[in-house]
C-alpha cells in the first residue's frame, strides 16, 4: 500500500442513521489534516478549527517456534486446543520459562525503531477476566519495558501525488513483551460462546506510538512502515489478515490552544485500509458530537467494516482496574552489551544487545536510497517498490536479465504490471507474468525486434487478457481463411502460453 497523505479536506461528518446503518450530512465546521502537519480551518469563517489526535497501540506476533512462556508449538489454524500446554491452560503449579527468542526480536525491533534498550526490564500482571484468559491475568511489561524512547519515520504524499512526498516522525513511547490472550468463538445461532487456547500464550511485542498523527492516512502510513521493518527484520510475519498485526488507535480532537479532548480507544483493526477509515470517521464522529453539544465518552468501541463506522463496546477501564503488580514467577530480564557481558560467559545463555545491533539487515529507508542511487530511479519510484510486496525483487530479477535501462524497466513494472496485479488483488510473486519472460520481452522489445504495442499485447495475453487472445484466434482465422477450429487454436494459445 502507498499511503496517500492527508491533504484532503473531511467535507462530510457521518453519523449513525435507523437500523445501525451510518449516514452523512454537512458539519457547521471541519477540518484538513495537512501532510505538513497541522489544523486546517475550514467552513464558516471565524470558527476555531479542531485539531485531531491519533495515538496507537500495535500487538504484532513475534515470529517463534513456540510460545513465549511456554513450550507449545505456533502454528496459524491449527485444530482448536490442540496447541495447549498445561502452563497455557493456567493448571496449578505451572511456571513460565522465557522464550529467548522472543526476547532477541524484540531487541532487533527496538533497535530498527531507534529506541533505547533496557539492560534490566521487569515482567507485571495485569488483570483481566475475559472466558479466553484462563490465569485471568495477562503477563506483560507494564512498569520497565524492554525498549523505550524510539522514533519511526514514515513517508506521505501531499494531495496524493506520488511526487510530492514529505516525511514524518512518530515518537515510540515503549516496546514491551506481552502474552496473547485465546480467542473467543460467538455462535449467536445457539447462543453460546466456544473458547480455543491455542493463541494463549502466543508472544507478542506491544509497539506504543505516541499522539503524533492527526488523521487516518497518517496512522495508515506509519503503521505500513512498522510493518515492512518487521517483516525485514523476521521479528514478525505481521500479516494483519491471520492477526499477527492488530492495532488500536487513540483518537480525539481538540481546539488550538487548549488542552487534549477525550479520547476514544478503537480496538483491534486489522486492516490498513479500515484503520483509515476508523480513524477518520472517529474523528468526524467526535466533532459532530461536541458541535451539536454533546460530550464524548472515555470509551472502547469497534470499527464495523459493513456499516464503515464505529460502534461502542465498553466503558474504559482504569489503570486501578487492571491491579497491576510484579510477576512473582519471573526474574528481572537482564541484557548485555559488549561492555557488561561477563567474561567466560556462554554466549548461548546470554542476550547480547551489540550483537545483534551488528547484524541488523537494510531496513526500507535504506533500501529505498539503495534503489534510487543504483539504479537511478525516482524517489516515489522507490517507495512504491519497496512497500509492494515482492516487487523489489521482482524489479532487480528483471534488470539483472535485460538490456533495458533500469528508469525504463521501472515503467513497465509499474505502469503495465502493477496495475494488473492491484486490478486482481495478487502481489509480485503471485504475477502471471514471471520476471524470466519479462526481461525476455523487454530484450526482444529493446532489439527492435518488437514494437512496443506488441509486447503490451503480449503482457495481456499472460495476463489472461480475454480480448487480445480472441483477436489472435481471429487472426489465426484469417490466415487459414477460417478453416482452422477456434476452440483447437485456444486451446493450442493457452498451451504456449502457460510453457
Amino acid at each position: 500500500m502507498a499511503a496517500r497523505g492527508c491533504g484532503g479536506v473531511w467535507r462530510r461528518a457521518l453519523q449513525r442513521g435507523p437500523g445501525g446503518s451510518c449516514s452523512a450530512s454537512r458539519p457547521r465546521r471541519a477540518v484538513a489534516c495537512n501532510a505538513r502537519g497541522g489544523a486546517v480551518p475550514v467552513g464558516q469563517s471565524g470558527l476555531a478549527p479542531w485539531v485531531p489526535v491519533v495515538g496507537l497501540e500495535i500487538h504484532a506476533q513475534i515470529t517463534s517456534n513456540s510460545k513465549l512462556f511456554s513450550g507449545s508449538q505456533v502454528q496459524f489454524a491449527a485444530p482448536p486446543n490442540s496447541l495447549v500446554s498445561f502452563f497455557d491452560a493456567s493448571l496449578p503449579g505451572t511456571l513460565p520459562v522465557l522464550n529467548r527468542r522472543c526476547v532477541e526480536a524484540a531487541v532487533m525491533t527496538g533497535l530498527a525503531l531507534n529506541c533505547t534498550i533496557n539492560k534490566k526490564s521487569l515482567f507485571d500482571r495485569k488483570h483481566y477476566f475475559y472466558a479466553d484468559l484462563p490465569a485471568g491475568y495477562q503477563i506483560t511489561q507494564q512498569r520497565v519495558p524492554i525498549a523505550v524512547n524510539g522514533s519511526l519515520s514514515y513517508s506521505l504524499c501531499i494531495d496524493n501525488k506520488m511526487s510530492q512526498m514529505v516525511t514524518k516522525t512518530v515518537r515510540i513511547k515503549q516496546i514491551q513483551l506481552e502474552q496473547d490472550s485465546g480467542k473467543s468463538l460467538h455462535d449467536d445461532a445457539r447462543s453460546q460462546t466456544l473458547v480455543d487456547l491455542n493463541r494463549a500464550g502466543v508472544g507478542l511485542m506491544e509497539v506504543v506510538m505516541e499522539p503524533d498523527m492527526c488523521c487516518g492516512e497518517e496512522a495508515a502510513a506509519a503503521v505500513r512502515e512498522l510493518q515492512l521493518i518487521l517483516q525485514t527484520l523476521g521479528s514478525s510475519q505481521a500479516i494483519m489478515a491471520e492477526g499477527q498485526l492488530r492495532v488500536d488507535a487513540n483518537v480525539s480532537v481538540h481546539h488550538p490552544g487548549e488542552p487534549y479532548g477525550v479520547r476514544t480507544e478503537v480496538k483491534n483493526i486489522n486492516s490498513i485500509r479500515f484503520l483509515t477509515k476508523a480513524v477518520d470517521y472517529e474523528i468526524q464522529r467526535q466533532i459532530k458530537e461536541l458541535e451539536n453539544g454533546g460530550t464524548v465518552v472515555n470509551e472502547t468501541r469497534a470499527f464495523d467494516s459493513k456499516l464503515g463506522c464505529t460502534v461502542p463496546m465498553r466503558d474504559k477501564e482504569g489503570k486501578q482496574d487492571y491491579r497491576f503488580m510484579p510477576e512473582p514467577n519471573l526474574p528481572p530480564l537482564i541484557l548485555y552489551d559488549a561492555k557488561s557481558l561477563p567474561a567466560n560467559v556462554n554466549h548461548q545463555q546470554v542476550v547480547n544487545i551489540d550483537w545483534i545491533h551488528e547484524r541488523l539487515p537494510d531496513l526500507p529507508s535504506v533500501k529505498r536510497a539503495k534503489l534510487v542511487e543504483l539504479y537511478g530511479i525516482l524517489p516515489e519510484h522507490s517507495f512504491t517498490l519497496v512497500n509492494e510486496d515482492g516487487l523489489m525483487e521482482f524489479f532487480e530479477d528483471v534488470v539483472k536479465r535485460t538490456q533495458m535501462k533500469p528508469k525504463k524497466v521501472i515503467g513497465w513494472i509499474l505502469s503495465d504490471l502493477l496495475s494488473h496485479l492491484k486490478q486482481h488483488s495478487l502481489t509480485a510473486n503471485e504475477s502471471p507474468i514471471s520476471s524470466f519472460l519479462l526481461a525476455d520481452l523487454l530484450n526482444l522489445l529493446e532489439n527492435g525486434d518488437v514494437s512496443s504495442s506488441a509486447a503490451k499485447q503480449v503482457m495481456a495475453i499472460k495476463e489472461g487478457n480475454e480480448k487480445v487472445i480472441n483477436k489472435l484466434i481471429g487472426l489465426v482465422r484469417k490466415a487459414t481463411r477460417g478453416r482452422a477450429n477456434p476452440l483447437l487454436v485456444k486451446q493450442i494459445l493457452e498451451k504456449k502460453l502457460s510453457e
